[in-house]
């Protein structure tokens, strides 16, 4: 059984794309990263990065002690290899779609995130319009990246849907709210049509909807414990004596 420690964000719905697409029996536990509980000491035994997702494979190929796994596109690659699942076998297959996998986390998301953290501040931190006009053109150009990955191929590496495309998808379908128009990237938009029809990318992302809670609806002093608790957040100890 699959173990996935887990809240509604894209990364979180990276993974369970990958487990609905490929019918692997999960169980979620909700992390409520509105209420802090990846840093619970719980959750850091398994995340020291005390970031969601983080998954315990209970029942690892070859048998042996649960298999803990953090970062969500470590997960797309340990479920893959495992269930010999959207990752071709060979070199050229393989390379292909990872390094997509690899992009998305080094760049797509994290570069976005800086996006989002700097247009959803408050006025009350000065002026961040050099933030704000810094990451509004590096997500841009990244969806340009995007384009061209997809100009010549059908997915991300290349005839064969892969996990290089759920780790992209959740991301890219909020383009809306990354301030992008999708008639400057029509490669972008066909991919997203074709991704978003497919069963298990829709069950997937519904995976814990319930859990959803709008930020926007928080009152001032929700807003100032919640910056508390996220923003320049500093290295947290280990145990006493650890």
């Amino acid at each position: 059984m699959i173990d996935l420690h887990y809240w509604p964000t894209p990364n979180g719905k990276k993974v369970t794309i990958l487990l609905e697409e490929a019918g692997i029996p999960y169980r979620i536990i909700p992390v409520n990263i509105i209420e802090g509980d990846q840093f619970k000491p719980e959750f850091l035994a398994i995340n020291p990065n005390h970031r969601m997702p983080a998954m315990v494979d209970t029942e690892p190929k070859g048998g042996g002690t649960p298999v803990p796994v953090f970062e969500s596109c470590a997960i797309l690659l340990y479920l893959a290899e495992k269930h010999d699942a959207f990752l071709p076998p060979d070199p050229h297959g393989k390379y292909a779609a990872v390094q997509w996998v690899v992009w998305q986390a080094a760049n797509f998301g994290a570069k976005i995130g800086e996006f989002n953290h700097f247009n959803r501040l408050d006025p009350q931190f000065g002026d961040q319009s050099y933030a704000k006009q810094r990451y509004a053109d590096e997500t841009n150009r990244l969806y340009g990246v995007l384009n061209w990955g997809l100009h010549k191929n059908r997915y991300l590496g290349g005839d064969a849907y892969t996990i290089a495309d759920m780790a992209v998808f959740p991301w890219a379908n909020n383009w809306h709210m990354h301030g992008q128009d999708l008639d400057e990237f029509k490669h972008v938009k066909r991919w997203l049509e074709e991704v978003s029809a497919r069963p298990g990318v829709q069950r997937g992302m519904d995976v814990g909807k319930e859990l959803t809670v709008d930020p926007n609806k928080f009152s001032e002093e929700e807003k100032a414990r919640f910056r508390k608790m996220l923003f320049n957040q500093r290295a947290i100890p280990t145990p006493e004596g650890a």
